[in-house]
């Protein structure tokens, strides 16, 4: 995979993920911090660290499962791990400007 080729999909995986919500919150998990790493593997497979707002979220397994699935639907993605991680701790000082605009924390 070139470089070029890498960026590409990582640009495509981050606009995917921005179509992933809680269905509590009315902000995607990408602009609410919850993604924490992406890492697109040579053998095109995909890590992806994430969290959530509170450790437990009664919609973790639902959001998890969106995740794998719009991210393995990708062209050019042969597989994905999605870990669950919860250091660092996250805060909505990790939301983006616009998350934080939509929800009135501005």
């Amino acid at each position: 995979m070139t470089p070029e080729e890498r960026t590409s999909l990582e640009e495509r995986i981050v606009d995917v993920l921005k179509t992933v919500y809680d269905p509590e919150i009315p902000v995607d998990i990408y602009n609410l911090g919850l993604i924490y790493r992406i890492e697109v593997n040579d053998d095109a497979t995909v890590d992806i660290d994430m969290t959530f707002t509170a450790p437990t979220c009664p919609a973790a397994e639902y959001i998890l499962e969106d995740v794998r699935q719009k991210v393995e639907a990708l062209e050019g993605v042969k597989g994905s791990n999605v870990e669950l991680v919860f250091e660092p701790e996250w805060d909505k000082d990790m939301m983006s400007e616009e998350a934080k605009m939509d929800l009135g924390l501005l």
